[in-house]
C-alpha cells in the first residue's frame, strides 16, 4: 500500500464564533462526546493510515501541544509550527511549515471531522498530475453556502465571496498539494487565494467525496458531531 502524505492541521485560529468557550481554550481542545475534539480528528487519520502530522497553531497552542505531546498515544508522529507573535493567516501558516512538510502534503482545517478515504484522495491527486487537488462535496447550499462549480470532475468557478446559483459544491476541507505551490506566496496570504490562483493557472485539480463533512467552528456544527458521534 502506498504510503500517505503527512498531513498539516490548520489549528491557529482565534475561534470568535464560540467565544466565551474559546476565550481560554482552543477549539482543537473543546470536549466532544468525552474526549477533546482533536482526538477524535488524530484517531480517525490514524484509522485512515496517516503517520505523520504538523500542527500549524497560534492562539492557546500551548494547550494544544501540552494535550497531544508527541502524538504517539494516538499512534502518529506529531510536529509543531507556531505562528509567532502575529497571526499568519491560513497560507502563511503553510509556508512556515514546510521545512517539516516535506515535499507534498494534505491540508485539513483544525475544525474539521472528515470520515473520507484519504488514501483514495491522494490517489486521485497522483493521477492528476497538478500541483494540487481540492476535495468537493455536492452540498446544495445545506450545510454552509456553496462555493464551487463543478462539472465532469473539473472545478470549473471557486469563489467564496461572489456565489452564483450554479454553485451546487463546497470546498470538503481537505486538500494535497505540493510544496512548490507555497514557494513564492506571502506569509500573509489565504489558502482561498492560492487555490483562486491554481484554478486560473489550471493547476487546480478536483475530487469529489460524497461523505458529508462535520465540523465544530459553529454552535450548530458541535451538536451535529456530537449527534453523529453518539450514533
Amino acid at each position: 500500500m502506498s504510503k500517505l502524505f503527512p498531513v498539516a492541521i490548520l489549528a491557529g485560529g482565534l475561534a470568535r464564533r464560540l467565544r466565551p468557550m474559546t476565550e481560554h481554550m482552543p477549539k482543537a481542545l473543546l470536549p466532544i462526546a468525552g474526549e477533546p475534539f482533536i482526538a477524535h480528528q488524530l484517531q480517525l487519520l490514524r484509522k485512515n493510515n496517516i503517520e505523520k502530522v504538523v500542527l500549524c497553531v497560534g492562539y492557546l497552542g500551548e494547550q494544544i501541544r501540552d494535550y497531544v505531546g508527541d502524538g504517539s498515544r494516538f499512534g502518529l508522529h506529531v510536529d509543531y509550527v507556531f505562528d509567532g507573535p502575529k497571526l499568519l493567516g491560513t497560507g502563511g501558516a503553510i509556508k512556515q511549515a514546510l521545512p517539516v512538510l516535506g515535499e507534498t502534503f494534505f491540508i485539513l482545517y483544525g475544525d474539521s471531522y472528515l470520515p473520507c478515504d484519504y488514501l483514495a484522495v491522494q490517489h486521485a491527486f497522483e493521477a492528476s498530475r497538478q500541483l494540487a487537488l481540492m476535495t468537493v462535496f455536492r452540498n446544495k447550499g445545506l450545510w454552509d453556502a456553496s462555493n464551487i462549480e463543478f462539472h465532469d470532475g473539473n472545478i470549473l468557478v471557486y469563489d467564496k465571496k461572489h456565489r452564483t446559483d450554479r454553485m451546487q459544491y463546497i470546498d470538503y476541507g481537505l486538500s494535497v498539494t505540493m510544496s512548490s505551490v507555497f514557494q513564492a506566496a506571502s506569509y500573509q496570504s489565504d489558502l482561498a487565494d492560492v487555490y483562486q490562483l491554481l484554478l486560473q493557472q489550471h493547476q487546480l485539480a478536483g475530487f469529489e467525496i460524497n461523505q458529508r463533512f462535520y465540523e465544530v467552528g459553529s454552535f450548530t456544527g458541535i451538536q451535529e458531531f456530537t449527534q453523529y458521534l453518539q450514533q
